[in-house]
């Protein structure tokens, strides 16, 4: 049995979509939000793994965590609207890296796999009332970086390299890395 360690939904709806078999097992951890942003994800995908594991029970449970980078900086997710406005200026017109770590841990002790998935992101040149009307939609709430490429966040976004459900929220290729049989079970 599969477990996600996030009450994310947008990561429920990507395994969702891939018609994989799991139970949602929220994990309430402090999240390292300090420090070099590639560690910080994989640091705490492993955390929040290691927080719902219950050994013995033969479960594997899968962690994720994603943070937005741009000149070294993390930006994970908004306090606030003011929170979420500085950071959407700051991501105005320039290229960021999205940063998702996964971990899998299984119950029966044998050690975790870990991978590091990073996509960049261009976003358009975004004037004072374009930010003011993406901050109206409340969707930058609980979003690395303050949006949502899958919402109406798509409107900020110039181009991406690399995978876009990194972006959203969990990178299905690097996850199918790690565990290539997923979709068989």
């Amino acid at each position: 049995m599969l477990i996600l360690a996030s009450r994310a939904p947008q990561r429920v709806a990507v395994l969702t979509r891939l018609g994989v078999s799991f139970q949602a097992r929220p994990a309430d951890v402090e999240e390292l939000e300090e420090g070099p942003p590639r560690r910080a994800a994989l640091h705490n995908a492993l955390l929040k793994a290691q927080a719902v594991l219950r050994p013995g029970s033969g479960e594997v449970v899968l962690g994720v965590d994603t943070v937005v980078e741009l000149d070294g900086e993390m930006y994970g997710k908004p306090a606030d609207e003011q929170q979420a406005r500085a950071t959407l200026s700051a991501l105005s017109g320039r290229t960021h890296a999205v940063h998702s770590g996964i971990a899998l841990l299984a119950a029966d002790g044998t050690p975790a796999r870990t991978a590091l998935v990073s996509t960049a992101v261009s976003f358009r040149e975004l004037g004072a009332r374009q930010i003011e009307r993406y901050i109206a939609t409340g969707e930058w709430r609980g979003r690395a970086g303050g949006y949502a490429i899958q919402g109406a966040g798509t409107a900020l976004v110039r181009r991406i390299e690399g995978e876009y459900e990194n972006v959203v929220g969990l990178p299905v290729a690097g996850l199918l890395d790690l565990c290539p049989d997923l979709l068989d079970a």
